[in-house]
């Protein structure tokens, strides 16, 4: 189990700053201390810890000026990597740079971690000079906007949104809007006025369309992650109920609750797949669905 914290007392600080200098400082025979400067003081920290409270990611934002913030010492535990702890770190100092009024956040980057920062919506807005010296850093940008709110493949989820109000006419009559894909965890909301039943709370089958159109907009997105192409129908689906929706919906599924295995798309073979997805009245768990959804291989 995985969260993200604000680190506060001596030990999570020192743990912090550990993780900070053995990733970004350590290998570069650079000294203890380091690995800190003048900004901690001023900036906001976020750490992702493990059950034991261990240092798993860590990263900080400032700001340059009112309306510029900026990321820097990103560190994820190399055996940790490939996990999302980045993706979650990014979220956490992008939000906090959001509520604090910055328009855009600029990140600085070698060559090596540029491809995962392209993939959070940030783009080079100056290239160091690599030809003299191969450890120079180029400068990513992102403008902060309604669509890139979306912190991983944000591009990817706005051509899903426009999929949706397309193609499956519901979705926009029950005013279902992407809110955040992390690669790893993908989250929807809905409209509670379009949605109402005669008791003034949401109606059951809005409720397992919201299930269902989650569980399948996370496995299009992974089909794209995957480079596979197919198409994915819904089987079967089952949800439970336990209380009603009285504050505004939402829906997540993880990638973490999907079993099968794509595997078969490579060969031509439709992949069945099982997966999950809760929904939320606010903060609360109100309902489980379970769908077995099958992709259809491309003919």
């Amino acid at each position: 189990m995985y969260k993200v914290i604000t680190p506060e007392t001596q030990q999570q600080l020192e743990r912090y700053y550990d993780l900070r200098w053995r990733v970004l400082r350590e290998p570069f025979q650079r000294p203890r201390g380091s690995e800190q400067d003048e900004y901690d003081q001023v900036g906001q920290h976020r750490m992702v810890v493990n059950a034991a409270g261990e240092a798993v990611a860590v990263g900080r934002v400032h700001f340059n000026s009112p309306e510029e913030a900026q990321i820097r010492f990103m560190a994820v535990a190399p055996e940790y990597r490939g996990e999302g702890h980045g993706v979650a770190i990014i979220y956490a100092l992008e939000l906090a740079a959001r509520n604090e009024g910055a328009q855009h956040v600029v990140i600085n980057s070698r060559d090596n971690t540029i491809g995962f920062y392209k993939k959070c919506g940030y783009y080079i807005a100056e290239e160091g000079n690599t030809v003299n010296n191969p450890m120079a850093e180029h400068q990513l940008r992102k403008s902060f906007s309604e669509q890139n709110r979306i912190i991983y493949r944000p591009e990817w989820c706005a051509e899903l949104q426009q999929t949706w109000q397309n193609d499956i006419p519901i979705s926009d009559a029950m005013g279902i809007k992407i809110h955040q894909y992390t690669g790893r965890l993908f989250e929807t909301r809905a409209v509670l006025s379009r949605n109402i039943n005669v008791h003034g709370t949401m109606f059951a089958g809005s409720i397992y369309s919201l299930g269902t159109l989650t569980c399948w907009g996370l496995l299009h997105l992974q089909l794209l992650e995957r480079g596979l192409e197919g198409s994915v129908v819904l089987g079967d689906g089952n949800i439970h109920y336990h209380k009603p929706v009285t504050q505004e919906p939402r829906s997540v599924a993880r990638l973490s609750d999907v079993t099968g295995d794509f595997s078969a798309l490579k060969e031509g073979k439709n992949a069945r797949l099982t997966m999950k997805s809760q929904i939320l009245d606010d903060d609360r768990p109100v309902a489980e669905f379970t769908g077995r959804f099958v992709v259809l291989a491309k003919r």
